[in-house]
């Protein structure tokens, strides 16, 4: 389902669960990303929406200065905690676009399943600007697509979905579609309009399985499922486990992964 603009604050409300349960990003990302800029203990980096610090570690063992930005204070705390190791580590807890980073500062601003949050026309000239000159800006993302290979259990849970969150929601129902390359093209050539060169961009793919109860147990960490009123939220979970354990019991996640690469001159 499409993002629901205004939900920010949803994910700090489950820091632990979400920390748990969505997952990290593959090798091959991170060394596309380590051959397009050289990052070391003399760089300095800023990642915009930690979240529960899935995308964090590969860089903090580049041992880079990293500062963390997270909207979340429960978020912000449990990333502190999980990192304290690493005393090239630091979080600001606040807004990406309210918060006030010095100009020309870092070599590497990233951003993973978190830069959408951030208003277009604010956020890439925000980049821009903290970045050296040949710095780096690196968006990816994690596209979930729902189980293509039990298309029967797919339909049930499309009704479902009609069902309880199109109509709290007041949507029309849309069949989801997977995430295309036509749709990481347009998502790379953004940067293009704020002064950025040297675009590129590349597509990563996996499959995750959950049980029924793991399944609920992740979608209870998206932002408008969180913010459905506790009561219709607990009925329609329980439809989808009911159904899930109906239809063979497990559940599998087709991952696209997208990673956009841009370049200040």
């Amino acid at each position: 389902m499409p993002v629901i603009k205004g939900l920010e604050w949803a994910f700090d409300t489950v820091a632990a669960t979400y920390e748990k349960l969505r997952p990290g990003y593959p090798d091959d990302l991170y060394k596309m990303l380590f051959n397009y800029i050289t990052i070391n203990k003399s760089s300095h980096a800023v990642e915009v929406g930690i979240g529960g610090g899935q995308a964090t570690l590969p860089v903090l063992k580049t041992e880079c200065n990293l500062t963390a930005v997270e909207y979340g204070e429960n978020l912000s705390k449990l990333c502190e905690k999980k990192f304290e190791e690493y005393k090239n580590f630091s979080v600001i807890t606040g807004k990406f676009e309210n918060i006030s980073l010095p100009d020309s500062q870092y070599d590497l601003v990233y951003s993973a399943s978190a830069f959408h949050w951030v208003p277009e026309d604010i956020g890439y000239p925000k980049v821009y600007d903290i970045l050296k000159s040949g710095g780096a800006f690196a968006r990816f993302a994690n596209h979930p697509y729902r189980d293509k290979s039990n298309p029967v259990l797919s339909t049930e849970i499309d009704k479902l979905y009609s069902k309880y969150y199109c109509t709290y929601y007041n949507k029309e129902f849309k069949a989801e579609t997977e995430y295309s390359e036509e749709q990481a093209v347009h998502r790379a050539q953004i940067a293009e309009k704020y002064g950025f060169t040297d675009i590129r961009h590349a597509m990563f793919y996996r499959t995750r399985t959950f049980s029924a109860k793991e399944y609920i147990e992740l979608l209870g960490t998206y932002s408008d499922h969180i913010a459905m009123e506790e009561k219709i939220r607990t009925e329609f979970f329980a439809k989808i486990e009911e159904t899930i354990n109906q239809y063979g019991g497990a559940f599998t996640i087709y991952d696209t992964i997208d990673l956009q690469l841009a370049r200040k001159p």
